[in-house]
């Protein structure tokens, strides 16, 4: 057997044991160094301590355990229910009052705490039955909650896009510059057709009673100061400072974590037995990352030597395809692979295989990676295998069912694809902010260009490949 047809069989078996259920971060490992062991022989473990040392001495994922640890505190601080309950008020006059407030609770709430999961599932605790008492159809409120709490996978602060970052050699910085414009745009689709569907169909999302929505601005504004601007402050803080270049997004994690625990402490939410919590679930989920960063690293590095990824590539090439046709292609890839995967591992496992071939279709890896963080929204809510739906139906009351989740989220998966191919026709929605804050200076011959901040910042962390 050559070497290309181990590469592949590598590949293949990978598959197979990935839907038998095995761990994915150590089958990445044991099937690296078997078929490493083949090829090369005994430097396979050279390249074992290499890149598990290259994984240690990372600076940029210094950030992802910061950040976990942030998100972990808010969330077990009940800062939600005051969130909720503040933008409920501050919405009662607008049609489809309690979906607004969902959407712009899960937005701000995604955002700070980045987990998918938890967001849906907290949601579907607190929001998805006051909608359901409200008398708004099922279909209407499992779909914004399940499209809203997929929205922290692209609105920065995102870990994913720290880990594409870390993968693709891309700076994180530039990324949630270029993220921050579609972020807000898919989250105001959202928005706007709940309001719209409200207006077409009174029945789906009824007024709030009267005395809902004649609370007194006092109230009101109590309500928001307490409830809504004390962690929206904090998320400007840690998002202005990275992208202003006044901090690196590992000191801006930092300084949210501190933030968070204030927070927490302000609100007399913070106790021993959740600060616990919150260190061993940011241990867990880091570590994991972690594992599955050298597990990942070996195999594609295994899977180069050995020459699949140089067949895959000449397949690809070999089709014929121009750049649009390119990028449909990986996009419609990616998105079947976010039914049995988490976006993690498509991240780290599957993204690399087209990251070489960017340069020959001339596509820019920060654009490929905005595209890809708002294709995994739709992976996350699209039948048969949709995550999303799957935590609500876990927490919602047992008379509704999953069909019925799975007809309310189709009208937020048509609203991703309109949003990626406004992203794709006028791709300034990503650059322009990227652009207006950061200079490019030329270079010297075989040399990246230097990104400086406008206002003399100098970016003090750029991404830096790990291979």
């Amino acid at each position: 057997m050559t070497d290309p047809q181990l590469g592949l069989t590598m590949l293949g078996l990978f598959v197979v044991l990935l839907c038998l259920g095995f761990p994915i971060a150590f089958t990445l490992m044991a099937l690296g160094l078997f078929f490493g062991y083949l090829g090369m022989q005994e430097r396979v473990f050279d390249l074992l301590v290499q890149r598990t040392y290259a994984v240690m001495a990372n600076d940029v994922l210094i950030s992802i355990p910061l950040f976990v640890f942030m998100g972990y505190i808010i969330e077990r601080a009940n800062i939600l229910d005051r969130l909720f309950r503040s933008l409920q008020l501050a919405s009662g006059g607008l049609p489809g009052a309690l979906a607004v407030a969902t959407l712009a609770t899960c937005a701000l709430f995604a955002t700070a705490t980045g987990i998918v999961g938890a967001v849906v599932t907290l949601m579907g605790l607190l929001a998805f039955p006051a909608m359901l008492r409200a008398g708004y159809h099922v279909k209407l409120a499992s779909g914004v909650v399940c499209a809203g709490g997929c929205l922290g996978i692209l609105i920065p602060p995102s870990i994913m896009l720290i880990l594409y970052g870390a993968t693709a050699g891309v700076s994180v910085v530039k990324l949630y510059a270029a993220a921050f414009f579609p972020g807000l745009m898919l989250a105001g689709l959202y928005i706007l057709y709940a309001i719209g569907i409200s207006v077409l169909r009174p029945g789906w999302a009824p007024r709030l009673p009267p005395e809902e929505r004649t609370v007194p601005l006092l109230g009101v504004l109590h309500s928001v100061v307490t409830g809504f601007l004390p962690l929206a402050a904090l998320i400007g803080v840690v998002l202005g400072a990275i992208i202003f270049g006044w901090a690196t997004p590992s000191e801006a994690a930092a300084m949210g974590s501190l933030g968070s625990v204030l927070l927490a402490i302000a609100y007399r939410a913070f106790t021993w037995e959740k600060l616990s919590e919150s260190v061993y679930l940011t241990a867990r989920t880091s570590a994991m990352v972690c594992w599955l960063f050298v597990g990942s690293f070996i195999f594609s590095a295994v899977f180069g030597y050995l020459g699949g990824q140089s067949v895959v590539e000449g397949f690809v090439l070999g089709l014929g395809l121009n750049k649009f046709t390119f990028m449909l292609l990986a996009q419609a890839i990616i998105f079947v692979l976010g039914w049995p995967l988490e976006w993690t591992e498509i991240i780290v496992i599957f993204v690399p295989i087209f990251l070489p071939m960017l340069d020959h279709f001339g596509v820019d890896p920060l654009f490929f990676g905005i595209l890809i963080a708002l294709n995994l929204q739709t992976s996350f809510l699209s039948p048969p295998v949709a995550m999303a739906p799957f935590y609500l139906k876990g927490v919602a009351p047992k008379h509704i069912r999953l069909e019925e989740i799975f007809a309310g989220v189709m009208p937020f998966i048509y609203i991703v694809v309109v949003c990626m191919a406004l992203v794709y026709a006028f791709p300034s929605i990503t650059t322009a902010l990227p652009d207006y804050l950061y200079e490019t200076t030329a270079a010297a011959p075989g040399q990246s260009p230097t990104e400086v901040p406008q206002g003399g910042f100098q970016e003090e962390e750029t991404v830096k490949p790990l291979d």
